[in-house]
């Protein structure tokens, strides 16, 4: 993680759109349900999914995102190309300042966030949705090992310690991923239509 990266100063933006956020554990299957939603919302012109920036490598899986260096990264965020910057697991993660542009439009907006960073996000985005993706702790767990990166003993001893829970004053609705990905991808759907329909 780069200590040379500047606190963010967000700078709140009069939107007509909405921006929502998608937050979860790890192994909640947060990724997943994105790339499901936005390929059953593909036709609508409408609703965007922001490619995030990440200092990652390409090649490490996961989302498709934007992967720049941490020298990168600071100089973009030095030339405000990020409306909303944050870091997590050693590394830095932006949105796009030109997601603005989207919500000016009256669009729906939809991201990968981060429960620690959604105070960044309320500060910027006049109008927020949190969906907060869980799952039961022994599916979280078996998706967590079968990636091979903690024993199990270490993944359950995070997951006993980390709430499911979104804190603060948010407008939240939870999904749960523990079964089939068609029914809480449907209903991460459904929820985007709604809240579509509600914006019209």
């Amino acid at each position: 993680m780069s200590d040379t990266v500047p606190s963010l100063s967000p700078v709140p933006s009069p939107s007509t759109g909405l921006m929502i956020v998608v937050v979860g554990p790890s192994g909640a299957g947060k990724d997943t349900i994105m790339e499901f939603a936005a390929d059953r919302l593909l036709s609508r012109g409408d609703v965007h999914f922001v490619r995030r920036v990440i200092t990652r490598d390409s090649s490490a899986g996961g989302e498709n995102h934007d992967a720049v260096s941490d020298e990168e990264f600071v100089r973009r965020h030095a030339k405000g190309e990020f409306c909303v910057s944050w870091q997590a697991h050693g590394l830095n993660y932006a949105i796009p300042a030109a997601v603005k542009d989207k919500l000016a439009e009256g669009n729906i907006v939809i991201a990968n966030g981060s429960r620690s960073a959604l105070g960044h996000f309320k500060a910027v985005f006049p109008r927020l949705k949190i969906v907060n993706i869980v799952a039961r702790p022994e599916v979280l767990a078996a998706r967590l090992e079968g990636r091979g990166r903690e024993s199990h003993d270490d993944i359950m001893r995070r997951l006993e310690r980390r709430s499911l829970d979104v804190c603060g004053d948010f407008d939240v609705t939870t999904i749960d991923n523990s079964g089939a990905l068609e029914t809480s991808g449907t209903a991460f759907v459904d929820l985007v239509v709604t809240l579509i329909d509600l914006r019209d």
